[in-house]
């Protein structure tokens, strides 16, 4: 049994290797993502915010201020007109989505028809965010809890399935957490923490002030441990009923 305890004091000398940098400034691989972020010499509106250090392009950030947004050619209007103020923070939603450096901690792995790719799970919005979101959509319209379900996609746009009726978002997100958690399948997380705490991100933020989620990701990957060390401890976890 004496190697056995040489194996064990061995893995108590590697030093251990956090993902951190691996899960900050990074972009996801997605269809309208560049490969690494980096500055832009403008985004439109809603998207500025990410000009100095940009996931997206200046077309895709105009892109995603049409009402059927060319991105995944999505109506917001497929219950009739949507207050001014509920499509802003839908707009602020896909511009974050698609421009922010700072989602490395939420990223997971995904298998669609086009192959690999990745999406964002839990990421935890501030509960001013998920409040604000959901009381400026109060008068609204929709036909889904889930974004991300089936739509009637035959006229080339997303429109309501049939045996889908339209009602005001609070019949289908009757608390902020369900608009924020349900909207597009658990991408996002209703946090309990608010915005000044530092352990939330920020859908939208005013550029003159910097950029809180930077922080925020380096906050959470900081506890993630890298998968080289994750394979090692696999291994070693694997082979301990071998060595009775």
């Amino acid at each position: 049994m004496e190697w056995w305890w040489q194996l064990l004091l061995g893995l108590g000398t590697v030093t251990p290797i956090w993902a951190g940098d691996e899960l900050l400034n990074v972009c996801m691989k997605a269809k309208h993502h560049k490969r690494e972020p980096g500055p832009e010499d403008q985004l439109y509106e809603e998207c500025g915010p990410w000009k100095d250090n940009a996931c997206c392009t200046f077309n895709t950030s105009w892109e995603a201020h049409l009402d059927v947004s060319l991105l995944y050619s999505f109506s917001l209007l497929h219950c009739g007109l949507m207050m001014p103020d509920c499509q802003k923070h839908f707009i602020q939603a896909v511009c974050f989505h698609e421009c922010s450096p700072n989602l490395g901690p939420w990223i997971q792995p995904v298998v669609g028809l086009s192959g690999q790719g990745e999406r964002i799970l839990d990421a935890p919005l501030c509960r001013e965010d998920c409040e604000q979101w959901w009381a400026d959509c109060h008068t609204s319209y929709t036909c889904q809890s889930n974004w991300h379900g089936s739509w009637d996609w035959s006229r080339g746009k997303s429109r309501c399935p049939a045996r889908a009726p339209c009602h005001p978002f609070p019949y289908y997100f009757p608390t902020p957490a369900d608009l924020c958690e349900k909207i597009w399948s658990n991408s996002f997380k209703a946090s309990p923490e608010r915005r000044a705490s530092g352990r939330c991100l920020q859908k939208w933020f005013e550029p003159a002030q910097g950029n809180p989620n930077v922080a925020v990701a380096g906050l959470f990957a900081g506890s993630a441990p890298s998968l080289e060390l994750s394979c090692i401890l696999m291994a070693f976890s694997l082979s301990l009923p071998f060595f009775y």
